[in-house]
This record gives structure tokens, C-alpha cells and sequence, in this order.
């Protein structure tokens, strides 16, 4: 029966477009139009189209960040989880469709003669083969369809969440290698402190064997060492943690050649485009952020949901069709006259149900409720967390400049106590103070140096950048120096 199928696929498709889905209004961001602090002429600069080989140059923390991007296990769940959702809406999709089966059966039965009304045994046999389906329900008020809807915008939710977890990745990994190029330095200076106290030790066992140097002075320099002894094993012991660290964020072993030794110079975080991103950002900006999608396609997903929970109030009619041939013999099946066809539709429609209907109804709409609250909650966090970066980028390059300015004063007053010292205008205290006082300024040094390269990171990551690989410059207000040496 043909003509049948073609008829309720076209009744089908023909009352399908009925739909009670509320028409969706996206929430107004209930932040600031433009970000705290950050009140300049209004920029339209797309800083989620900056590419993040744009911004990490240096060629080893690209290579590091490919490793991640091929071996890491949650960028590969995300993934897996996209797929998942593909399926899961293809199933629900395919809903919208009758599925046609073909079936065929044989039966064979004998009744006793003393059962039989003609008093002799009977053998009787039936052969079938039947196309059709079943319970294929006409989605009339378009309950089946807003399910498919609601997957659809799942499987959205998912893709985002799969940008997401990519960026914080290459966040991850970008903070955890300059982690680790910081942790070296640090190394570096109680390595050199270790020399150069232990020389100094030396020194004053030697002067205090001549008895030109009491034992508080010889015990005193002792100190020095012994603290910078500890150090060096302290921050060894912190490299070694940095690298399990950044090897569990990756995946995979790194090469030992694509390990940082130490933080890049500060013009290389001057040179960044994100250090040059002119003020007045516009918080639409955080529109582009794949959290903030992701949020908006489940409070999508939500408001689909609930025009299936409003088609329950509405009479649903599914239908069971088959057509096909049936006879005694298997010899028969085929000939005129064995067609078989049968057309079974069946109406529910609720009459009494203790407001189950009504109170799915209202869960429908609380759930549509609470994502545009999680919506609204997402967008706030993006905007301090931005306004927090910006916030540090305009602070944090004045307090390298003091920094490095007390670690030049302290330099001199260990250079001037060292002298007095010999000169036995002061004593060894004098110089163990100036001399902590230097090596505390310059580790605050390399700790704020970490925090100017933590800070463009964080900055990259909070305006939604990092998903793809290269600027699209047709997308840019101008060309980005390819030249630069951000991050390097």
C-alpha cells in the first residue's frame, strides 16, 4: 500500500509545523556595558578571533601546546561527548519518521481427530510477509518535534563545551610552562646565592682561623648558606613537581628541548597584542565566550522542553499500518487474491491525570527559569573575571618598575653593608640583612615577572580567545605583527 505511506507522510509533514514552543528572547546581560576600570573610547577590537599560535609565539610552547591538544584526556572527552550528543539527537530526530519494518513468518499446526469437527486429524499451515510500522505517532501539536529541538541545542551545548575546555587548555598549558620558567629562575638564584654565600663562608673561616673574625661572624655567614642550601633543594624539588604538572596537563611525555630554563624577557609581554588592546572594551565582547554560548544553548534547550510539556495537554494519535501477503502454502503467497492489509489508529487524549500534566508543565518552566539565571550568573563571572584582568594588565607593569627599582636599591645597600663590613664600621649582621633583603627583592622580582605573562593568559582566556589556531586578519581592524614576540 503505497499510497498509504506516501498519504500519512504527507499528513505528517503537513500538520508536523504546529509548535507550542515559547518564542525565545535572550536574557539582557546584567553587567555594565563596559568592563570596571576599563573606561575609554569604546573598542571593537574581536579578541576571541585572536589566533593562539598569535600569541604564543615562542616555537617550544606551540609545539608543547599541540602535544596537549593531541594527547590531553579531557579535550578528548569533550570531544567523545560531542559525539555522544550527535547521536543522541539523531535518535530523537528520527522520531519525526515512521520506522518501516519488514517482517515474514511461517506457523504450522496438527489438532488431534478427537478435537477435529471432522473427526479426523488436521494439519494446517500459514506463511506471511508483511511491510509496515507501528505506533508511528503524528506529531500534531509538535511534542516529538520540540524534543528534537531541545537535542539539537544539547548537542550545541556540547560543541561549546568542547571550545571551552580547549581554551582553558591552552591556558593551562601556557601558565603552567611559565610556572615552570619562573620555578627555574628562582633555581637559579639560590644556586647563585648558594655560591656566593659559600664563597663568603669560606672567606671567613679563613680571616677567623688568622683570628681576624669572631665566631658569631663565622656562624652568622654559616646561616646564609645553610638557608640558601635549603632553598636550592626547596625550589629542585618544585622544577620536578612543575614538570609532572605540565606532563599531566599535556598527555604525554614532553622533550626535554621544550622545556622552558627561564621566563622571557619583559619586552616580550610589551610586544603582546594583548598588552596593546586599547581601553573601553564592550562587555558584548563576552558573548563570544564558549561558557557563556554554552549557557545560553542550554537555557535554549530548556525553553524547547517545554513545548513538548505543553503538547501533553493536547490529544496525541499514533498509527500502525502493515500490507502484505498471507496464504496456507508457501507456494501461494505471492498469487492473487493473498494480499493482506491492516490500519490501526489510536487517539489518547488526557482527561483526568492529578495534574501530573500541569505540574510537568510547571518543572518545564522552572528549569527554563534556572538556566537564565545560570546564563545571567555566567555572564557576571565573565565580566569580573575580565575587569579583574584588566585591572592587573594597568597595574602590573608600574609594579615591575618599582620592583625592579628596589631591587637595584637593595643591590647597593648590600654592595654598601659589604663594604662598611670591611672596613669594621658595621657588623656581619648589617650585611646578612642587606644580603636577605636583596635575595627576597629578587625573588619578588621573578614572582611578579610570572604574574605580567600569568596576567595575558588569563586576559586571552576570559575574553573567549584560543579556539583557533591563526588570526583571521579579514576579521581584524588591522594587521597583527606576525613579528611580535609574545609569550616568548
Amino acid at each position: 500500500m503505497p499510497w498509504l505511506t506516501r498519504s500519512l507522510l504527507a499528513l505528517a509533514a503537513l500538520l508536523g509545523g504546529c509548535s507550542l514552543i515559547p518564542a525565545y528572547q535572550q536574557p539582557s546581560p546584567p553587567v555594565a556595558p563596559r568592563f570596571s576600570g576599563d573606561q575609554g573610547a569604546a573598542s571593537t577590537l574581536p579578541v576571541a578571533d585572536l589566533g593562539w599560535r598569535d600569541v604564543f609565539t615562542d616555537p617550544a610552547l606551540q609545539r608543547v601546546i599541540d602535544l596537549a591538544l593531541a594527547n590531553n584526556r579531557d579535550l578528548r572527552v569533550a570531544a567523545l561527548n560531542i559525539e555522544k550528543a550527535r547521536a543522541t539527537y539523531r535518535v530523537q530526530d528520527a522520531e519525526l519518521f515512521p520506522t518501516i519494518k519488514a517482517s515474514g513468518s511461517s506457523s504450522g499446526s496438527r489438532t488431534p481427530a478427537d478435537q477435529s469437527q471432522t473427526g479426523r486429524a488436521l494439519t494446517a499451515h500459514s506463511y506471511s510477509a508483511t511491510l509496515g510500522f507501528s505506533a508511528y505517532e503524528l506529531d500534531l501539536f509538535g511534542r516529538v518535534r520540540s524534543l528534537s529541538t531541545q537535542a539539537l541545542e544539547q548537542f550545541f551545548s556540547t560543541e561549546e563545551n568542547r571550545r571551552s575546555t580547549q581554551i582553558s587548555l591552552i591556558a593551562e598549558v601556557a601558565t603552567d610552562y611559565l610556572t615552570l620558567a619562573s620555578d627555574q629562575d628562582l633555581l637559579k638564584l639560590a644556586q647563585s646565592t648558594l655560591a656566593s654565600q659559600s664563597n663568603t663562608y669560606a672567606l671567613q673561616q679563613r680571616t677567623f682561623e688568622l683570628g681576624s673574625s669572631s665566631s658569631l661572624t663565622l656562624s652568622q655567614a654559616q646561616t646564609s648558606v645553610e638557608a640558601a642550601r635549603v632553598d636550592v633543594e626547596k625550589y629542585t624539588s618544585q622544577v620536578a613537581q612543575d614538570i609532572n604538572a605540565l606532563v599531566l596537563v599535556v598527555g604525554t611525555d614532553i622533550p626535554d628541548d621544550l622545556l622552558p630554563t627561564s621566563l622571557p624577557e619583559r619586552s616580550t609581554a610589551e610586544a603582546s597584542p594583548l598588552a596593546n588592546i586599547p581601553p573601553g572594551l564592550s562587555s558584548d565582547l563576552l558573548q563570544r565566550r564558549p561558557d557563556i554560548l554554552k549557557a545560553e544553548r542550554d537555557l535554549k534547550a530548556a525553553n524547547a522542553y517545554i513545548g513538548a510539556a505543553r503538547a501533553a495537554f493536547y490529544p496525541s494519535i499514533s498509527l500502525t499500518a502493515s500490507a502484505g501477503t498471507s496464504s496456507a502454502s508457501l507456494s501461494n503467497m505471492f498469487k492473487g487474491g493473498s494480499g493482506t492489509w491492516s490500519f490501526a489508529p489510536q487517539i489518547s487524549l488526557p482527561i483526568f491525570d492529578a495534574g501530573t500534566n500541569k505540574a510537568n508543565l510547571d518543572s518545564a518552566k522552572a528549569d527554563r527559569d534556572i538556566y537564565v539565571a545560570d546564563y545571567e550568573k555566567a555572564i557576571q563571572t565573565a565580566f569580573r573575571e575580565v575587569s579583574d584582568a584588566l585591572a592587573q594588565r594597568n597595574t602590573l607593569g608600574r609594579q615591575l618598575d618599582a620592583q625592579q627599582a628596589l631591587v637595584d636599591a637593595t643591590s647597593n645597600s648590600y654592595r654598601l653593608s659589604q663594604a662598611r663590613f670591611k672596613q669594621g664600621v658595621d657588623s656581619y649582621l648589617e650585611v646578612l640583612d642587606s644580603q636577605r633583603s636583596l635575595y627576597t627583592a629578587q625573588q619578588d622580582l621573578i614572582s611578579t615577572q610570572l604574574s605580567r605573562f600569568t596576567n595575558l593568559v588569563t586576559f586571552y582566556k576570559t575574553l573567549g580567545g584560543g579556539w583557533i589556531e591563526n588570526t583571521d586578519l579579514s576579521l581584524t581592524s588591522g594587521p597583527i605583527p606576525r613579528t611580535n614576540k609574545a609569550l616568548q
